[in-house]
Order: C-alpha cells, then structure tokens, then sequence
C-alpha cells in the first residue's frame, strides 16, 4: 500500500471512529433520558395529595402519568 493510500485509510477509519462514539453518546443520551422520565414518573406517583394540589393535579393525573412507558414523552 502506498503512503497515501495508508493515509486515506487511516482517516476513514478515524472518521468511522468519530461516527461510532456519536452514536453511543446518542445512545447514552436516550437511555439517561428514559430513565429521568422514569424516575420523575415515580417521584411525581409518590407525592401526597396535597403536593399535587399545589401544583394543579390530581391523584388520577399522577398515576394516569405514572402508568406511561419510559419512552413516551
């Protein structure tokens, strides 16, 4: 291989590199952000009543919310 072929491959391999942990932040990005919904959802069912009065819900509105997937927004 010539220097400047090993040079092109180097780069591709740098650049599928870059791609690949782009990725896997992306991938970190939407698990941590799963499992904040996740633990809000639990935070916000554990209140008492009167909390969720204060701050405009009810009882079913907390739990309607409690009950959603992780992945729904």
């Amino acid at each position: 291989m010539t220097q400047s072929m090993n040079n092109v491959a180097t780069a591709g391999s740098a650049r599928n590199g870059a791609s690949l942990g782009r990725s896997v932040m992306a991938l970190f990005d939407v698990v941590a952000t799963w499992n904040e919904r996740r633990r809000q959802r639990l935070a916000l069912e554990a209140l008492p009543d009167h909390l969720l009065h204060d701050i405009g819900l009810s009882r079913a509105d907390a739990v309607n919310e409690a009950e959603k997937p992780f992945w729904r927004g």
